[in-house]
């Protein structure tokens, strides 16, 4: 049987809450994973795979742990940071440093997608795409931050 067909009776038989079912074919995720990412892609392109299955165990994981992905971004760096679904703007900045929570100001937020097709942050907020948001904006996975904070000394 295919890997739905598999995965659909892992489910019924194991239908409990926070539970979740991933086919997963080993010794050809092992030789995705050593391949390098051009002929891994057309190795998966000839098994009609999508994506390696690690993405989706990664993302079943994330949901039933109720977690997402929120970046932060500089001039050379991009980082992924995680938190629970429902998290504040405060909540993200504590996540990143505890002097961010403490000082707290405000996020400047855009999604991804948008930072993306922009190119840079600069291009971004030339477009007016930045949002700014307060302390009880509930961050969503996909968001970029940039926190706005003052510490006293």
């Amino acid at each position: 049987p295919g890997a739905a067909a598999l995965e659909a009776a892992g489910r019924a038989r194991y239908a409990h809450p926070h539970t979740d079912v991933a086919a997963l074919a080993g010794q050809i995720e092992a030789e995705i994973g050593e391949l390098p990412d051009e002929d891994a892609r057309l190795f998966m392109d000839d098994l009609g795979i999508s994506e390696p299955s690690r993405g989706r165990v990664i993302g079943l994981t994330y949901a039933l742990l109720g977690l997402f992905s929120f970046f932060t971004a500089g001039e050379d760096e991009c980082r992924a940071w995680t938190l629970r679904v429902g998290s504040s703007a405060v909540d993200a900045a504590g996540a990143i440093h505890s002097d961010l929570a403490r000082g707290f100001i405000r996020a400047e937020v855009i999604s991804v997608d948008d930072l993306l097709s922009c190119g840079s942050m600069v291009e971004a907020r030339k477009r007016g795409l930045l949002r700014q948001e307060g302390k009880a904006y509930e961050v969503k996975g996909g968001d970029v931050l940039q926190v706005l904070f003052n510490v006293a000394r």
